[in-house]
C-alpha cells in the first residue's frame, strides 16, 4: 500500500488526460485502503491491551498531523516552482517516510507473545478461544447493526465535509471564513482522539461508542438550526470533536463485541458500508439543495438518521459464545 500510495501521487505530476488523474486517483484510494482504520487499527488493538484506546487514539492522531503539515508543505513547494514539483515530492516522501516503518517496524503480534501491559510470562487471553471470525460474525446481529451505523455516520459525515464550505456560504459567511470552520475541525481532531482515548481506557466500549453518537446526533441537530453564530460555533465543536473521536470508539466497539483476534477482517467487512454512504451521501445532499434551494431536507434527514443509528446502538453486545454466533450456517 505505501508503494502504491507513492506511485499513485507522484504519477499525478504526469498528467495529460482526465483518465489518467482518474486511473491514480482509483490507486490512491486503494492504497489508503490499505494504509487506514482498518490495518492500523488492528496493528494497535492487536499490541496493546491495558491502554487499547489510547494506543488507537495515539495512532489515529496522525491523519490530523499530516493533514494539516503536508498541504502547507505542498503549498510553499508549488508557490516556489509548480504544482508538478510540489507533487512529485509528496510522493517520494511519503515512500522516504512510511515505507521504511512498513518494512522494519510494524509486524503482527503472535497469540504466544505478550501484548503492551501484559506480563511476559502470562498465557494467552483466555477470551481467544471464543473470539469470532468473520463468517460467525455475520450471524449476529451487531455486526449489522455496526454496518448501519457505519453507513448512517458516513452518510452524514461525507455530506457535510463536502458540502460545509457551501452551506455556510449560503448563510452569509465568506468563503474565507468558511473554510477557516473547515480547518478548525480537522484541527479539533487531535484533542478529540486524544480525550476519546482516555475515556474509552476508563469505560465500557459500548457505553463509549454510545455517548460518542449521542454528540454526533447533536451537531447534526445543532447543524439544522446554525443559521446563528452561536450555534455554528457549537455545531463546529460537536462536529468536529465528534468525527474525530470515531476513529478511536469504532474498534473498540469491534473488539469489545467480537475480540481482538479476527478483528482486522470484521472491521474491513464493516467498513464496506463505507462505500455507499460516502457516495450517496454527498450526492444526496446536493441533489436537494439544487432542487429546492437550500440543504434544510437534507440536514433533516441527516438528524433522523443518526437519531436511528443512536437507538439502534443500545442493541449491541458482546456476541462471543452467543448462540447465533456458534451455528454453522445461515438459520
Amino acid at each position: 500500500s505505501a508503494v502504491l500510495l507513492a506511485l499513485s501521487l507522484g504519477s499525478v505530476s504526469l498528467v495529460t488526460e482526465l483518465w489518467h488523474l482518474m486511473l491514480l486517483m482509483a490507486g490512491f484510494g486503494l492504497a489508503l485502503s490499505g494504509l487506514g482504520d482498518v490495518v492500523t487499527g488492528a496493528v494497535a488493538s492487536r499490541w496493546a491491551t491495558r491502554r487499547r484506546g489510547m494506543a488507537l487514539a495515539l495512532v489515529f492522531v496522525g491523519s490530523n498531523v499530516g493533514g494539516a503539515l503536508v498541504p502547507m508543505a505542498s503549498e510553499a513547494m508549488a508557490s516556489r516552482y509548480d504544482w508538478r514539483f510540489a507533487i512529485t515530492w509528496v510522493g517520494i516522501g511519503t515512500a522516504a517516510v512510511i515505507l521504511p516503518f512498513a518494512l522494519f517496524a510494524v509486524r503482527d503480534r503472535s497469540s504466544r507473545e505478550p501484548a503492551s501491559g501484559e506480563a511476559s510470562q502470562a498465557p494467552p487471553a483466555p477470551t481467544r478461544a471464543c473470539d469470532l471470525d468473520l463468517p460467525a460474525a455475520l450471524r449476529t446481529r451487531s455486526f449489522w447493526l455496526l454496518s448501519f451505523l457505519l453507513f448512517t455516520f458516513y452518510f452524514y459525515y461525507i455530506a457535510v465535509n463536502v458540502h460545509l464550505v457551501a452551506f455556510l456560504t449560503d448563510l452569509g459567511i465568506s468563503e474565507a471564513r468558511a473554510a477557516a470552520g473547515l480547518s478548525f475541525v480537522i484541527a479539533l481532531g487531535i484533542a478529540a482522539k486524544l480525550v476519546g482515548g482516555a475515556v474509552a481506557d476508563r469505560f465500557d466500549a459500548k457505553r463509549v461508542l454510545v455517548a460518542n453518537f449521542v454528540l454526533v446526533t447533536l451537531a447534526s441537530a445543532l447543524l439544522l438550526l446554525a443559521g446563528h453564530p452561536a450555534t455554528l460555533g457549537a455545531f463546529l465543536v460537536a462536529h468536529g470533536f465528534a468525527t474525530a473521536a470515531q476513529n478511536v470508539t469504532l474498534p473498540m466497539a469491534v473488539v469489545y463485541a467480537f475480540g481482538v483476534e479476527h478483528m482486522a477482517r470484521i472491521y474491513g467487512a464493516l467498513m464496506v458500508a463505507l462505500l455507499p454512504g460516502g457516495v450517496l451521501g454527498p450526492i444526496f445532499a446536493g441533489a436537494v439543495h439544487d432542487r429546492l434551494g437550500d440543504y434544510r431536507l437534507a440536514l433533516g434527514t441527516f438528524l433522523l438518521l443518526n437519531l436511528t443509528a443512536l437507538a439502534a446502538l443500545f442493541w449491541l453486545r458482546p456476541e462471543q459464545g452467543t448462540a447465533a454466533a456458534k451455528e454453522p450456517s445461515w438459520t
